[in-house]
């Protein structure tokens, strides 16, 4: 569609369409396409996907239109219905200021031969308004109003501070997806069993996962037929579409990239069997933010990062779905504080968190029929707190729809054996069958899913996305060997587990970008189905990144989403906006003094650690997630070889300007000329 800007409208126009958005007051008005004629020189900005709606991010300053500028196709469910996801947005002040540069494709019609759109020239009306700067307003105005004029810059930068944030949510996580034919907020088991009529697709949708129904509102609220063309429903969460080849000839050494799941398919042939799956997850609109601004339960009922989960599986005419839930645990409970990794603690009493219990998995048996808790917290250390409180609201809430279902995950796979997830599986495979899933053919409704599984861990991320891809892979099998794609005794064939992989670990990268700001840690375990050193260090450089988001950038990040649900914000914006320029001016200030110490730390363990005959050549810094912990490898030449591979050395080492507590070497590599040291400091 095309995006035109006027004197006092910016008109979105497709066919005999028109949507004409307010730049006085940021209202929207349906008008025919003739309508242009009477705009006061429109001028043609470029090509647009379609409507996100508007967002204030100020009470005093204008509404923001946020368009979808870029999608790119995900792939096509049965039906043929396409899904795309928003790959960046344009943003357009509701205001006389002028847009930024947008970047659109240019409209063929109004730029052939044009790389650039004109700019729209003022009126003579405007001239005054625009000459209006922050310059001749300091040399004009009185003393008194000198305050004003510093608390109207404070609100702009703030705005664009948000603004900021608003961006890199759409564009940098890709997060966001969207159907013009397909209702991605129901499960398939919701669409065919719910009501066939004649509403729109918006109308139509799952309340929970319709994100932008807030920033459409005004357009919902017109309710007339022509709006309809106008309301997109977007999703927060993750959608991938892939080919599978039950192809059990292929060679299982055939490597593949886990960044490149699509050259996988091309094995796909007409010789053996071929299915479609898809992973849908849909994030909930309720209780939405980051991680440490939004956990447990609130007075609703709703929870913390609550995403429904559907595998949907497509072979000739038949369509299976199986759907899981994951949320946080529904009791008021916080982590608060700056620390690495805050002690939890629970908020209210036992009595004052029965209701919201309730409400919450009341409305749970209500969509789902029956409920299969598994929790997979620590049962023993600083998450046991919150372990003892969830299974005592189970017994308090005494439903026979609930099952409850407890797995010490770090316990059970202690050591990176995190293959020791089948032991659930195994414990549960019961349960699995029994609760069976939605299966649909071109007749009808052949079964439906009797129940869900409910995941959490703490986060409900890393543990949680393992163990659901391994509850999703039982149900996968049964499914197939049902339908006759896979031999009743065999396995998966390697291609197809690769792929399946790839998908649940992409979808655990995505639901954690969404909530703590990276990706999913245990997420190569996911991904390859191996527990490797790599994958070790790379979850360092990830709970890193985790720690440093929650101290400052989260608070950013909730505001928007906040905003976007239309809830007012609560938490103090601009102490937080001081608080981060004070931080980053400290950072610098203190980066020379950090050297230092670090070349003094450095110089200390070499006198105390390295052996006489050893040559230090250098030092690379790994991993800096934990003030108290600095980690850095090593290269030694050395003249004897006393050391081999795998010895550990350890000795305590003081600096005059700090101590030092263990530094422990292990020596990684080790030949007849070179070590290889991996060190680990730790500050008492």
């Amino acid at each position: 569609m095309e995006l035109f800007q006027a004197k006092d409208h910016y008109i979105l126009q497709q066919g005999e369409r028109a949507l004409w958005c307010s730049r006085r007051d940021g209202g929207l008005q349906l008008r025919p396409a003739t309508d242009l004629l009477l705009a006061w020189n429109p001028i043609c900005l470029g090509l647009v996907e379609g409507v996100i709606g508007k967002i204030q991010l100020h009470s005093d300053l204008p509404w923001w239109l946020i368009l979808i500028r870029q999608k790119a196709l995900v792939g096509k469910l049965p039906g043929d219905h396409e899904v795309c996801k928003v790959t960046k947005i344009a943003v357009l002040s509701l205001s006389e200021m002028e847009p930024q540069e947008l970047e659109l494709e240019l409209c063929k019609k109004h730029h052939f031969g044009i790389n650039k759109p004109e700019k729209i020239i003022p009126s003579p009306d405007d001239s005054k308004f625009l000459l209006k700067t922050f310059t001749n307003i300091k040399s004009n105005v009185s003393a008194p109003n000198k305050k004003k004029v510093k608390e109207s810059k404070e609100k702009e930068k703030l705005e664009r501070r948000l603004l900021e944030e608003l961006l890199k949510m759409f564009m940098d996580s890709e997060s966001f997806y969207y159907s013009l034919t397909y209702d991605l907020t129901n499960s398939v088991q919701r669409q065919v069993t719910g009501e066939r009529d004649g509403r729109p697709l918006w109308q139509k949708v799952d309340d929970r996962f319709f994100w932008n129904k807030y920033m459409i509102q005004d357009l919902t609220e017109i309710g007339t037929p022509e709006v309809d063309f106008w309301i997109v429903p977007i999703i927060q969460g993750f959608v991938q579409i892939e080919e599978l080849v039950v192809n059990y000839e292929s060679s299982d050494d055939e490597k593949s990239s886990p960044e490149t799941p699509a050259q996988e398919s091309s094995c796909v042939d007409d010789i053996h069997p071929r299915f479609l799956v898809a992973l849908i997850s849909r994030r909930s609109r309720h209780r939405a933010g980051m991680r440490y601004k939004r956990r447990g339960v609130d007075k609703n009922g709703n929870v913390a990062n609550y995403v429904e989960t559907e595998q949907l599986i497509h072979v000739h005419n038949h369509t299976l779905s199986f759907i899981q839930t994951r949320g946080s645990v529904p009791v008021f409970w916080s982590q608060v504080g700056y620390r690495y990794n805050p002690r939890p603690r629970l908020d209210k009493s036992e009595k004052e968190t029965v209701d919201c219990f309730c409400a919450h998995f009341e409305e749970q048996l209500k969509i789902y029929k029956k409920q299969v808790i598994i929790n997979l917290v620590d049962q023993a250390g600083r998450e046991k707190i919150i372990g003892d409180a969830y299974l005592k609201q189970v017994l308090l809430f005494n439903n026979s729809q609930l099952t409850y279902v407890s797995f010490d995950f770090h316990e059970h796979c202690r050591g990176m054996k995190f293959e020791n997830v089948q032991i659930l599986t195994d414990a549960i495979h019961d349960i699995i069958l029994d609760m069976k899933w939605c299966w649909v053919d071109q007749a009808g409704v052949i079964c439906k899913q009797e129940g869900i599984f409910r995941v959490n861990c703490m986060d409900c991320l890393d543990r949680t996305n393992v163990v659901q891809a391994a509850i999703a892979r039982v149900v996968m099998e049964q499914q197939l060997k049902k339908l006759g794609v896979m031999p009743p005794e065999q396995p998966l064939p390697a291609k197809c587990n690769r792929i399946y992989q790839i998908m649940w670990a992409n979808n655990g990268d995505s639901i954690s970008k969404q909530y703590a700001g990276t990706a999913a840690l245990k997420g190569d375990f996911t991904r390859t189905g191996e527990r490797k050193l790599a994958g070790v260090m790379k979850d360092g450089v990830n709970s890193a990144n985790r720690y440093y988001l929650s101290r400052f950038k989260d608070a950013y990040r909730q505001a928007v989403i906040d905003l976007m649900q239309g809830i007012p914000v609560t938490e103090d914006l601009y102490s937080i906006f001081t608080k981060e320029k004070e931080h980053e001016a400290l950072h610098k200030g203190n980066q020379r003094s950090r050297q230092e110490l670090i070349s003094q730390l450095l110089q200390t363990y070499m006198r105390v650690l390295l052996p006489g005959d050893e040559k230090f050549h250098g030092g690379w810094a790994l991993i800096d997630c934990d003030p108290r912990i600095f980690v850095l490898c090593l290269l030694t030449e050395c003249r004897s070889g006393c050391r081999t591979a795998g010895s550990l050395v350890e000795d305590k080492v003081a600096l005059a300007v700090a101590t030092w507590h263990w530094a422990t070497g292990l020596c990684l590599e080790a030949s007849a000329s070179h070590h290889v040291y991996l060190l680990q400091l730790f500050i008492s």
